[in-house]
């Protein structure tokens, strides 16, 4: 260890420190900005009915949104679909969740970051993972993205049979 030691640029005691206070003392004092950059937040959408995704920080659950599956027109389509957003829009509930999931989330970033979290993701499902998660997480991650954060919107169901199950 001596031999390490006396080739090494800066030693830093460790001794007395946490994983998250040394991680923070690293970031500092190694970090270009010295900031860490941006969190990333990974948006996930998904179906409850395929299985709930691991490894999340946050979950949250949307199936309380009015569901446009059972209007006939809007059942093919997905969140992505033009008159899906727009139905979901004009609803008074929709834009009251995600004013305060986004508050929410403007409140827990900062505390993840600050604990020495660079990534965080946040699951957001609906029964199916088609209409209703898929709209949330592409709303919000475009309200993250312009507050700063590096977000990301992944869709894992989007796509699957509406006959599962």
């Amino acid at each position: 260890m001596a031999r390490i030691r006396a080739d090494a640029d800066q030693i830093i005691d460790t001794s007395d420190q946490t994983v998250h206070t040394l991680r923070s003392h690293l970031v500092e004092r190694f970090s270009p900005d010295r900031k860490g950059g941006p969190m990333r937040v990974q948006l996930l959408s998904f179906g409850h009915k395929f299985g709930n995704p691991g490894d999340l920080e946050l979950l949250f659950d949307v199936r309380h949104l009015p569901n446009p599956h059972f209007i006939s027109e809007l059942k093919p389509l997905s969140g992505h679909d033009k008159r899906v957003v727009k139905y979901l829009r004009s609803q008074p509930e929709v834009e009251e969740t995600l004013s305060r999931f986004s508050d929410l989330l403007d409140y827990l970033l900062p505390l993840y970051k600050r604990e020495g979290k660079s990534y965080v993701s946040v699951g957001i499902g609906c029964t199916g993972g088609r209409h209703r998660s898929v709209f949330v997480a592409n709303a919000l991650g475009r309200r993250l993205r312009s507050a700063g954060f590096d977000a990301h919107v992944v869709h894992r169901d989007v796509r699957k049979s509406n006959r599962h199950r």
